[in-house]
């Protein structure tokens, strides 16, 4: 990807959010605070899950998996960044760049359709709870996860071998905080319009597939809600779907907004916008509207602490 056969640039320099000193400074804490809370929650939530036996069920299986996204690719993202607000190192190699495309593309695709398994296992425990444990089994669970990662993995390698067969010259600036495709496209000499096309249908298929699958699912769910005699048990239960609609609101309302749109189209103060609420603020929200205002979670984690304290005082 970095030798002379396919571009004439070796490095490529960042312009980032800002280009004010003290307005870096200011980003890089709070930057830096949102990549700590991503850390200790989503690192957290993990943690939690594997070593609390109650929630070795099919929703915290998934969102295990769903923290582990995101801690994954705000990792990929936000060091990076914060480097470059603090410093006037703004150079990242070819090699480093389509790296951490690469990445950032499987996991963030790998998302997609995570989102998509945890609403069919809600609508499978809300709509049909006597045989939820047949439905979700730990093979469906684990099919669905593997098969998601599979997905994430093979469009993010088709992607990067498409774009780093091209021949770049133009410039070696990337105008945007990190290496995403459409600031990577507009450094091309060579004729990106075929690579485009099969970006937006993988990109379409991305987004609708699994938006189709949520909004079926959390569909038949609110048809179930109103069906309940209980006030208090249809409070809680939208209570529930509106903390999951929210992520995925805040989730796919961003990607759609920077990807599913022409190169020509691109803005680079709206979509830095946008990408900072998906590549930062969602990983750190995530934990907060999934899990941690979950009960279940709480208790988990209190039972936990006191196994701990209580294996301490038997040492």
């Amino acid at each position: 990807m970095g030798s002379g056969n396919n571009t004439n640039i070796s490095n490529l320099i960042f312009i980032g959010l800002t280009d004010s000193e003290v307005i870096g400074q200011v980003l890089f804490m709070l930057f830096f605070l949102i990549y700590l809370i991503t850390l200790l929650g989503n690192a957290g939530m993990i943690m939690i899950i594997r070593l609390d036996l109650q929630l070795h069920t099919p929703m915290y299986f998934f969102l295990s998996h769903l923290s582990f996204l995101d801690l994954g690719y705000s990792t990929v993202i936000t060091p990076k960044t914060l480097e470059n607000l603090l410093t006037s190192n703004k150079y990242i190699s070819f090699t480093g760049c389509f790296t951490q495309m690469a990445l950032f593309l499987f996991l963030i695709i790998t998302e997609y359709f995570m989102l998509s398994s945890m609403a069919y296992d809600r609508y499978a425990a809300i709509c049909n709870p006597l045989h939820y444990p047949v439905v979700m089994s730990t093979r469906l669970c684990r099919v669905l996860v593997f098969g998601s990662y599979v997905i994430g993995f093979s469009e993010s390698l088709v992607v990067v071998l498409f774009m780093s067969s091209f021949h770049f010259c133009k410039s070696n600036v990337i105008y945007h905080f990190f290496c995403d495709i459409t600031p990577i496209l507009a450094l091309s000499c060579t004729d990106t319009s075929d690579t485009e096309i099969m970006i937006f249908i993988l990109a379409s298929f991305n987004v609708i597939v699994p938006l189709i699958t949520i909004s079926v699912s959390y569909g038949s769910i609110l048809s179930t809600i109103l069906k309940i005699n209980s006030t208090s048990g249809k409070r809680k239960a939208f209570s529930t779907c509106a903390s999951h609609l929210l992520g995925v609101t805040i989730f796919y309302g961003t990607i759609i907004f920077t990807y599913l749109k022409p190169k020509e189209s691109y803005s680079l103060g709206k979509d830095q916008v946008a990408s900072v609420f998906y590549t930062m603020v969602v990983p750190m929200l995530n934990p907060f509207i999934y899990s941690l205002r979950n009960n279940e979670v709480k208790n988990a984690v209190i039972r936990v602490m006191q196994k701990r304290n209580g294996s301490k005082q038997f040492k």
